[in-house]
């Protein structure tokens, strides 16, 4: 004995004229997440060489590389630590800051989208 679903938006319905339907797929286009970049900027009081300690604990760079960004910071005023997702980028701003106040120093971090 068949039922008739008592739900009429469950029901099977043709259209007029008895042709089907044919329902298309749209590919959804995912963007990659937006980036920011990290960067620390010059002070005349956190000595340099917390500065490449700090490159070197929570950027993951060797000396050599630490060396030449601080460097930059040094000269320029400001240099990049890394390019992350934004949620890595605030952690990473988040632990700079946090260790500097900790050691007394007034580094300042700080998280910008990459262009």
């Amino acid at each position: 004995m068949a039922t008739t679903p008592k739900n009429p938006d469950l029901s099977p319905s043709v259209p007029a004229g008895g042709a089907e339907v044919v329902l298309e797929r749209k590919t959804q286009r995912v963007e990659p997440p937006k980036m920011y970049q990290v960067v620390l900027l010059n002070d005349d009081f956190t000595p340099m060489e917390f500065v490449v300690l700090v490159l070197q604990e929570y950027f993951h760079k060797d000396r050599e590389t630490a060396t030449q960004i601080m460097l930059r910071i040094h000269l320029e005023g400001r240099g990049v630590c890394g390019v992350f997702t934004r949620d890595l980028a605030t952690t990473k701003v988040e632990q700079v800051l946090q260790v500097a106040r900790h050691h007394g120093h007034p580094l300042q971090c700080l998280a910008e989208p990459v262009e």
